[in-house]
């Protein structure tokens, strides 16, 4: 069953037929009721009108031998003892009006002593007097055979108060077989016509959700050749429906674009690691094999140097892989102010400009590594001074490193930020470094809910900006 509705067409099939199923139960239903409602009422409005002709005809004295009954219809007059007077010539069975008696039993005439008793006895409410005719009718079903043939009637039933016969009660039926007839040729067509009904329904329903999901179906094989290719450059198809497809289809795109990107961008930082551990490795090998068969050319301040830069390449490279996996910082305070100093601390040509205490939310190893790789760069790039400022700006922590070398080109501003960038004043890898410093600082900085930017320093240079959320 599971597999039989595993797609989204056929639940979406199942629930629209199951929809229309209930709609159509509920409307034939009500129309079943309606019908049978409306036929029970006519029924009983004909049941009405023939017992008040016969009634008027007993409220002008006419003797029970010349009314005039209906012979295809149950027609019983009863007195107020519950005697059958009068009825219907073929006559054979009857039941639904209390009087089950078929064949007249007339009773004797009567004088008008006995009126003021007889409207005391009136059941049904009403104070006739003689040669009226109740207003209120009583309804009810039952049943009767008329010539040998069996039918279900509805009856009224209208009191009539006469001059020498006192109160009478007129019983007068009507077939229902018109009722009944209706309503099972009205089931009849519901229970053939719905079944019809449905499956249309779950026809076009079929027809409609396989042409609206077939471009989800396009997205779905394209996404399994890109997979089976592993080329992110392709793209799936967009229909041009504007709709929660298309809108689906342009982000699956834009998803593809920026895993495109970024595995691109991994291609890269393994291809520039590869490249920046090389050459200080191949430099070491060098001299070792230069010192194993001469060791007395043992060039040791170069190896250590060497080595040197290869730890600080690992560790900027295994910082990098870190916050590129995601690493939170921790939420410790620190006083930048307080860290600014102490990442100044022995550098010659920098001052520290401080007001007070300024403290940041964050990772105080971090946020050290982030003062130091800008203070790195604004050393090798200022020509004799660097100044290192430490602020609030409103709910922000902002220091501010300014160099008073040539700065950097408005074209350059951003570029120098992405990973083994170096400007052609930094190509050397021994003065410029790998060029992973900047990037971490801004990785660093974003990681921190923060911003770090570089401006023109009023001195000429760089001004290079770190933003972060006070605490």
């Amino acid at each position: 069953m599971s597999r039989l509705f595993g797609s989204v067409r056929a639940r979406a099939t199942l629930a629209a037929t199951l929809v229309v199923a209930v709609a159509l139960v509920a409307a034939g239903t009500a129309v079943l009721l309606s019908l049978r409602s409306n036929l029970l009422g006519e029924a009983g409005t004909q049941a009405e009108r023939s017992a008040r002709e016969v009634a008027t005809e007993l409220a002008v004295g006419t003797p029970y031998g010349d009314l005039s009954l209906v012979d295809d219809r149950p027609v019983q007059v009863v007195d107020e003892d519950g005697r059958l007077v009068a009825a219907s010539e073929d006559l054979e069975r009857i039941s639904g009006t209390g009087v089950t008696a078929v064949k007249p039993q007339p009773a004797a005439p009567r004088d008008g002593e006995h009126d003021e008793a007889d409207e005391d006895d009136d059941d049904s409410g009403e104070s006739l007097g003689p040669g009226e005719i109740g207003e209120r009718t009583t309804v009810s079903d039952g049943s009767a055979t008329i010539d040998g043939d069996a039918e279900d009637y509805r009856f009224a039933a209208v009191p009539v108060e006469t001059e020498d016969r006192g109160l009478l009660t007129v019983y007068a039926g009507a077939p229902l077989s018109a009722e009944h007839g209706a309503v099972n040729t009205a089931l009849t067509v519901m229970l053939i016509g719905f079944p019809v009904l449905l499956a249309v329904v779950a026809w076009v329903t079929w027809l409609v959700t396989r042409r609206a999901l077939r471009p989800v179906e396009g997205i779905r094989r394209e996404m399994a050749a890109i997979t089976a290719s592993e080329d992110l450059a392709r793209r799936v198809p967009v229909p041009g429906t504007h709709d929660e497809v298309a809108r689906l289809a342009s982000t699956t795109n834009e998803t593809l674009a920026a895993l495109e990107s970024s595995v691109e961008r991994q291609r890269r930082f393994v291809a520039d690691a590869s490249h920046e551990l090389r050459s200080p490795i191949a430099s070491l090998r060098t001299q070792l094999e230069v010192a194993a068969a001469h060791p007395e050319l043992l060039d040791l301040d170069g190896a250590v140097a060497d080595t040197v830069r290869l730890q600080r390449l690992a560790a900027d490279l295994l910082l990098l892989a870190r916050l590129d996996a995601g690493e939170r910082p921790a939420d410790a305070r620190v006083d930048l102010a307080a860290l600014a100093r102490e990442e100044a601390g022995g550098r010659t040509g920098v001052s520290v400009r401080a007001g007070g205490e300024v403290t940041v939310a964050g990772s105080r190893g971090q946020l050290g590594r982030v003062l130091a790789n800008l203070l790195d760069n604004a050393q090798r790039h200022a020509r004799s001074a660097v100044e290192v400022s430490v602020r609030r700006d409103g709910g922000l922590a902002v220091v501010a490193v300014a160099d008073d070398g040539e700065g950097v080109p408005a074209a350059d501003r951003e570029r120098i930020f992405e990973r083994f960038v170096r400007l052609d004043a930094a190509r050397s890898r021994d003065d410029g470094g790998a060029g992973l410093g900047l990037a971490i600082a801004r990785d660093v900085a974003v990681r921190h809910g923060g911003t770090l930017t570089v401006h023109d320093a009023p001195a000429g240079g760089a001004l290079f900006e770190l933003r972060l959320p006070g605490a």
